[in-house]
């Protein structure tokens, strides 16, 4: 077996399209501006803040026993 080392260096982003901020935050795309308002950008592209989506996960679980219901309110 031949072992070989990978070395890559990923470049942080900010910023997430609609897609990959759904996928970051494991809902549905549809779901996501309603969960995480998105930010214009110059040119008019819709981005969302990866601290934008961290806060509202952390939202999610910073209550204690939070409800399905409660959780789920905030997705619609």
């Amino acid at each position: 077996m031949t072992i070989a080392t990978l070395n890559l260096r990923v470049a942080p982003r900010r910023m997430l399209s609609e897609r990959e901020a759904a996928a970051y935050c494991g809902i549905p795309a549809k779901r996501i501006a309603a969960a995480v308002p998105p930010i214009v950008m110059p040119g008019g592209a819709k981005l969302y803040d990866m601290h934008d989506c961290d806060a509202w996960l952390d939202g999610l679980k910073g209550g204690a026993g939070a409800a399905d219901d409660d959780i789920l309110g905030k997705l619609d």
